[in-house]
């Protein structure tokens, strides 16, 4: 039977997929790249993850286009869904999910190193930025699926300084805890270029 370590890069479903954690034979990936670009939320409004469009999308359209073996392989989990650390912007309700977005807690705290520190002790000038400086921003960094010369921000599931805004992953691999526009992401112009990387739990297998 093939051995599965955390950090090593898989194939499923055809993308290629990072182990996170592994809790018996269930492994937490997330895809390696940026798949594509979508706003989080297809209205301006106040919005949690909870009813957001982008968690429809991936809990339906995106999570059908997985064939009938692959989709049994995914398993459904409880999704904590934590207030902003910073603002207190509230999360909303927790969610029952195959397929996610991972929150500010679990890339600042578990995954891409330990930056709880700077995360729940943040300096008199701090407002946006979790620290530009942070050692672990490098292993958060993203390349574009369609372009893997280029790095690229992506959303997470929290909240921002608002229910206007979604938390994400800045291009250098800082946490931006403020948030960026749930439709328009940082752009004027109407057309979001919001990354997303999607993550989920799957039951490994011998290949």
């Amino acid at each position: 039977m093939e051995e599965f370590n955390i950090g090593q890069v898989i194939q499923f479903g055809g993308y290629d997929w990072r182990i996170l954690d592994i809790k018996n034979d269930v492994a937490l990936i997330i895809t390696e790249y940026i798949i594509e670009q979508r706003s989080y939320h297809n209205a301006y409004k106040h919005i949690t993850w909870a009813d957001c469009s982008l968690r429809q999308y991936l809990n339906g359209e995106f999570y059908n286009t997985f064939n009938t073996t692959d989709q049994s392989r995914i398993i459904p989990v409880a999704i904590k869904n934590l207030d902003n650390q910073w603002y207190g912007s509230k999360a909303g309700a927790d969610t029952q999910d195959s397929i996610f977005l991972l929150s500010i807690e679990e890339v600042a705290c578990r995954y891409f190193g330990d930056s709880s520190e700077k995360l729940y002790n943040p300096g008199k000038n701090q407002r946006y930025w979790l620290q530009r400086k942070d050692e672990n921003n490098r292993k958060r960094i993203a390349r574009l699926e369609a372009n893997r010369e280029s790095v690229w921000w992506w959303w997470l599931r929290s909240p921002g300084r608002d229910n206007l805004k979604g938390v994400y992953i800045h291009g250098d691999g800082n946490i931006g805890i403020q948030g960026n526009n749930v439709l328009r992401g940082n752009r004027s112009d109407g057309r979001c270029t919001g990354g997303v990387r999607p993550a989920l739990w799957l039951k490994l297998k011998s290949q």
